[in-house]
């Protein structure tokens, strides 16, 4: 998992997205230009609840944390590119499931 200093808005995850494999299973390597986006990636920072941190509010509450492996809506998310490195930032309101 990357380090990266980035504090999400309120609302947000940012995710490194897991590697898209190049290769089938029979050993066919596939090229860059038919790569699939991730539709899954590591949480490696949460951002606060977007409208406040009072129990009774019944606004959206983050649906991971930090190291979990979660599975976002295939077009959702913000890219953000470091170096040759992409993350993205994704709403709460886009996450789908969380790995157990």
């Amino acid at each position: 998992m990357a380090k990266i200093n980035l504090k999400p808005a309120p609302g947000y995850i940012l995710i490194e997205p897991a590697e898209v494999e190049r290769k089938t299973s029979s050993g066919i390597v596939l090229p860059e230009s038919h790569d699939e986006k991730p539709q899954k990636g590591t949480v490696l920072a949460v951002g606060p609840n977007p409208c406040c941190d009072d129990e009774k509010c019944d606004c959206p509450k983050a649906p991971c944390q930090v190291g979990d492996v979660v599975i976002y809506k295939k077009w959702g998310g913000n890219e953000y590119k470091v170096g040759d490195k992409e993350y993205l930032f994704v709403e709460f309101k886009d996450i789908l499931a969380v790995e157990e």
